[in-house]
């Protein structure tokens, strides 16, 4: 079904939206208008369609008439989910002049993101007809749409990816060509750098114009530019750029109105004071005041921005055309700080598991530190785990087991052979209807009860570890923070519910410290940091964004619990009889809502306070530190509706800074142990002291900033710059001698200084690290081999032996994360498994107090973007309180139709280092981890003792490397040139043994799904070494002889197997033969059943059959590895 574009303008014009939507095949409304309240207003949702559990929604103007603020919009939209959870609303002004369409995403253990678009009558619809169509279906698909089908209809229309890389690939053109247009900047770095700080400014600048801040002018610098031209004549180069833009940005955006020159006022006209150091002369400017810039540059400029659509919403829409904050980081993530620098994208659900996982742990102890009595006892926050556990499981986790009544699924809604196997092991042991196939059943209320391409073996598991969890929650057994990271339960509702339910002022002041810290209320007192949050390489900032969505929440539902024991106080009876009792009960809170209610914008002064006083980060490229801070304003921007909400940005130029992390004093200790003249102790004493007066200055500068009538100028930050200047480079003079180069010299020193980019962590944040060190430190570190680095060189790194730089940033974090700190960074798989890594592990196991480890392979999908296929393990780690073992997840793989419940359904078990060689197994159950620790240790007999260190007349062939299968076989796999004729292989190797009968049951053990699993669990999924096999911890002379005899008569049976299992592929004009052992599973099952009952595995082999399911993710067509090269 289809309807046209004269149709759909039609309709859409005469705001026929009911009809509108009948049309494009849409059911009929169901639902009674409903009235609502939000902010205090009343509105109408009124149903217009339906499809398949998704709701239309229209909704009444404000009592203004005018579509709702977005504030409003975001609080109907919450209105709305209690109707239908899943909807799209459309918002209408009362003359019918406009349309604003809202849909919010809900993917599984993500937060929700809000996607708007608004229309105005006499606009074309097509972009919106465009949107539309991705939810319209043909009569033929009609029957089989679900409501899956419907929201990815939804999620479709909403893409990103195309509309940033269009943008990006015209935007790198734009950017190479303006910087050419630069005159006044001897070197093209320079002329690079200053591009990139140009178009910064007026891709910001085009932000804040579309919302009519400028002198309510949309088209505001096209405008102005003409108004110039106009007066001053179109000269051929410099017009525009000297009489009006500097100007605009250094006196007019970056300067207080009351201050600006009567004739620049005429200039500019009204535009808001903005600071933020984005409009500060910058030090090139400074360096520089020759620059020019010719006003063809602009006119091109102008020309590739108007082609787009800039706003300020969550995400672009569907036009194709839709610029926001977000495609920004996106495009510099994705595109432009890419493998040459070892940076990666990362996406939006890795941020925000690693954030929530080591924020709120983090504020959780903050808080039952501050508030004992609170986390103690039977009323403590622990008991709103016990009341409604099913409000902590993820979604992904209940479905199929607990209907939306909060009902348990019964078993009787599944296949008979599951209900036979749900409690009986030994039953599904050998079953392959629990491994082949997607399981697919449907419940009661017709909703699917299984994920995406899940198997039976697989539901049946996640099920028993959804109702265990359920009933650890039930009983009471959950009460630490540590304990919501390893059972994975949802930690952001349970933080959002302390503060919503605390009964306890003094709890809710324990949490509110932890978040904004104490502001000092007498003269003597000092300023106590809240949670500080550190991205040591921080790129355009997407950890430091889902930080700052973490911590939003909190902080307004911390201000609305204020507001309610102030009105609650309110309403207690006087002990005179006269007025409230309450009045003056909580002043600290009156404070606080008093403040916060001198600013114009309550959501901007909460992201404003976040920016300042939670987040840091640091970058070795300048133009991602200029990005970040960019974003950061974009994002304040996009809180207010009107220029009189606006308040000045946050100068965060000493937040977010630019330098090198690895190299540099991380600490005073560090600076310390300086191998110095004794003459130079009084020198280092004035250097750290005067470090200390910086650092009080520091802390007053960013006070000032959300103080309401506070105010920081452009002498103070300068003041304050020139001072961190002259500290670095006497420390730049100090860490030179420590690198071998005589700081005395000049020009080596300069050339020493400008490659290594020193940052010395102690100075630029001592606020901060003298209190210990950040509280929360996250991130993705550039994954570059040591010896590819020859720009700097790093010293006093106990991992530097370590052969990636990876290492030496996690060894960094340890350097500067506080004592009680929680750390989360994701890396490489080699973390766990190679032994260049050795000393990084022990460092991990050694300074940690808790480790969790959750591992992620690359095909058939992969962590990162499709073109980059990293494989990756998660570090979260806990310093201070009780050392506990070491936890770690199986190694994923997954299509990528199954990555929104990747991160909702992932668990840990625990393991002990020591018996694994220091290295981290990748394995699914304790079961399996504890059935193969038995039987490992430093002493434990292993496949080792049963092979020759010579060649022998017993030998077994093996291909270096796997995938769904490892392939042992009497003979290489054939292979033949082009010509037909038989040629060697080129990837395999060989072992041998003492005696034929050991290499024969070898062929049976190594083919089998014990050494599969012991393969995943200990290498690196995708090569196959001797020691991947060699440590397996079975010593064949420990098999009984009655054992033997029955594996000796399987081996012919293998081999014929095997010989018939030959598949080739074509490579290089070969056709490269390959054994494929997964179709030789109905004979290695047999000799499995045999080694398992021999060697004490027999008790978790419906684990190895999981593991099994869980890591072969093809059609068994292909062994995969292939693809990997």
């Amino acid at each position: 079904m289809t309807i046209d574009a004269a149709r759909f303008q039609k309709l859409l014009g005469e705001f026929k939206l009911e009809q509108l939507f009948n049309e494009l095949g849409w059911d009929k409304p169901t639902l009674k208008p409903q009235p609502i309240t939000a902010n205090g207003e009343s509105f109408t949702l009124t149903n217009i369609a339906h499809k398949r559990g998704v709701a239309v929604f229209r909704c009444s103007p404000d009592s203004t008439g005018k579509v709702p603020a977005r504030p409003t919009l975001l609080k109907i939209e919450k209105e709305a989910t209690r109707l239908a959870h899943e909807h799209l609303l459309v918002f209408a002004d009362a003359g019918e002049t406009m349309l604003t369409w809202l849909w919010v995403s809900r993917v599984p253990g993500q937060p929700t993101t809000t996607r708007t678009h608004t229309w105005h009558k006499g606009q074309s619809g097509e972009s919106l007809r465009q949107k539309l169509s991705q939810i319209v279906w043909s009569l033929e698909e009609e029957e089989a749409i679900t409501l899956t089908d419907v929201i990815t209809g939804l999620k479709r229309a909403f893409d990103r990816d195309r509309v940033s890389k269009s943008f990006y690939e015209k935007f790198k053109a734009q950017h190479e060509a303006f910087a050419e247009f630069i005159e006044g900047l001897a070197t093209a770095a320079d002329r690079a750098w200053y591009a990139s700080l140009m178009l910064n400014r007026l891709m910001f600048v085009y932000f804040i114009q579309k919302k009519g801040f400028l002198d309510g002018d949309m088209n505001y610098l096209a405008n102005r530019m003409a108004q110039v031209q106009a007066t001053a004549g179109k000269g051929k180069f410099h017009s525009f750029y000297r009489l009006f833009l500097r100007r605009l940005f250094h006196e007019g955006l970056g300067q207080p109105k009351a201050e600006r020159n009567p004739e620049l006022a005429r200039r500019i006209g009204d535009v808001p004071y903005l600071n933020g150091g984005l409009f500060s002369l910058h030090e090139l400017e400074e360096a520089n005041p020759g620059i020019d810039v010719p006003d063809e540059a602009f006119e091109r400029l102008f020309d590739f921005f108007d082609a787009w659509d800039w706003h300020l919403d969550d995400r672009p829409l569907s036009s194709g055309r839709e610029i926001n904050p977000d495609v920004l980081g996106y495009i510099f993530e994705k595109y432009i700080n890419q493998k040459q620098m070892g940076a990666y994208y990362t996406k939006e659900d890795i941020t925000e598991y690693i954030s929530k996982n080591t924020v709120i742990p983090y504020l959780i102890e903050q808080a039952r530190e501050r508030c004992k009595v609170a986390f103690e006892g039977e009323s403590s926050v622990w008991t709103l785990l016990q009341v409604d556990p099913d409000r902590y499981l993820y979604p992904a986790m209940k479905t199929g087991v607990i209907d939306a009544a909060g009902q348990v699924v019964p078993e009787s809604a599944l296949p008979d052979f599951v209900q036979t196997g749900m409690h009986d092991a030994k039953a599904r042991m050998f079953d392959k209807r629990y491994n082949l196939g997607e399981a697919i059943f449907h419940t009661a209320t017709g909703e699917r009860g299984t994920l995406p391409t899940e198997t039976w073996r697989e539901y049946v598991e996640r099920r028993s570890r959804c109702l265990t969890v359920r009933e650890k929650l039930a009983r009471g057994e959950v009460k630490s923070a540590d304990d919501l990271i390893t059972l994975n339960l949802d930690i952001r509702q349970f933080m959002q519910d302390i503060i919503d339910t605390a009964t306890s002022p003094d709890l809710l002041r324990a949490v509110w410290q932890a978040i904004v810290g104490r502001v000092p209320e007498k003269a003597n007192e000092k300023f106590r940091h809240g949670i500080t949050i550190l991205d040591p390489t921080c790129g355009s900032g997407a950890f430091l964004f889902a930080a700052l969505n973490i911590l939003e929440p909190l902080y307004e539902a911390c201000l609305e619990r204020m507001e309610g024991f102030i009105e609650d106080a309110k309403k207690l009876p006087s002990p005179s009889g006269r007025g409230a009792g309450g009045e003056g009960v909580f002043p600290d809170f009156a404070k606080v809502l008093e403040e916060v209610d001198k600013h114009p914008s309550r959501r901007y002064y909460i992201y404003k306070s976040i920016i300042l006083h939670n987040l840091f980060g640091v970058d070795i490229m300048a133009e991602a530190v200029e990005i970040c801070k960019l974003r950061l304003f974009l994002k304040l921007v996009s809180q207010v509706d009107t220029p009189e909400q606006l308040e000045p940005l946050p100068d965060i130029d000493f937040n977010i800074r630019a330098g090198n992390t690895l190299v540099g004093y991380a600490t005073e200790a560090q600076f310390d142990a300086v191998n110095s003249l004794a003459t130079d102790q009084d020198h280092r004493k004035e250097i750290k002291a005067r470090i200390a007066d910086l650092a009080d200055l520091f802390d007053r500068f960013r006070e000032q900033q959300t103080v309401h009538g506070g105010q920081v100028t452009a002498e103070d930050k300068r003041k304050l710059r020139d001072q961190l200047t002259a500290l670095s480079l006497e420390l730049d003079r100090y860490l030179a001698r420590d690198y071998g180069f005589d700081p005395d010299k000049a020009k080596v020193f300069k050339a020493w200084r400008a490659s290594h980019q020193p940052f010395h962590w102690f100075a630029e944040f001592y606020g901060v690290m003298r209190e210990g060190g950040f509280d929360v430190v996250i991130g993705n570190p550039p994954y570059v081999a040591t010896r590819r680095i020859t720009d700097y060189s790093v010293c006093g790194y106990k991992t530097a032996a370590c052969t990636d730089i990876y290492a030496w940033c996690l060894e960094r974090v340890i350097d500067i994360a506080s004592k009680k700190g929680r750390t989360g960074m994701i890396v490489p798989l080699s973390l766990s498994f190679s032994s260049d890594f050795d000393d990084l592990r022990q460092m991990l196991y050694r300074c940690y107090q808790g480790n969790w480890f959750s591992h992620f392979a690359r095909i058939p999908a992969a962590l990162f973007a499709v073109d980059v296929r990293v494989r990756n393990t998660i570090h979260i780690g806990r310093f201070g309180g009780e050392a506990k073992k070491p936890l770690t997840s199986r190694l994923h793989r997954w299509f990528e139709v199954a990555r929104p419940y990747l991160f909702a359904s992932l668990s840990y078990a625990s393991f002990t280092p020591a018996k694994w060689k220091g290295r981290i197994p990748k394995l699914n159950t304790q079961g399996l981890i504890d059935a193969f620790e038995k039987r490992l240790g430093s002493s434990a007999p292993t496949l080792e003792f049963s092979l020759s260190r010579y060649a022998t007349a017993h030998v077994l062939y093996f291909k270096k490397t796997a995938y769904n299968w490892l392939s042992f076989t009497h003979e290489e796999a054939p292979c033949f040139a082009a010509n037909g004729k038989r040629v060697p292989q080129t990837k395999y190797g060989a072992i041998y043994f003492q005696s034929k009968e050991e290499r024969d049951i070898s062929f049976l053990l190594l083919n089998g799904k014990i050494e599969f699993s012991f393969w995943v669990a200990i290498g690196d999924d995708f090569d196959v070494t001797r020691w991947m096999f060699a440590d397996l911890p079975i010593a064949l002379a420990q098999l009984p002889s009655s054992y033997r005899k029955q594996l000796l008569e399987i081996v012919p049976e293998l081999k014929v197997a095997v010989e018939g299992a030959v598949q080739y592929k074509l490579n290089a004009g070969k056709r490269v033969g390959n054994y494929n052992l997964a179709k030789c599973r109905h004979v290695t099952d047999k000799s499995d059943a045999l080694f398992a009952r021999a060697f004490g595995f027999n008790h978790v082999w419906d684990d190895i059959e999981l593991l099994y399911v869980q890591t072969v993710k093809t059609d068994f067509q292909s062994d995969g590895a292939e693809d990997e090269e």
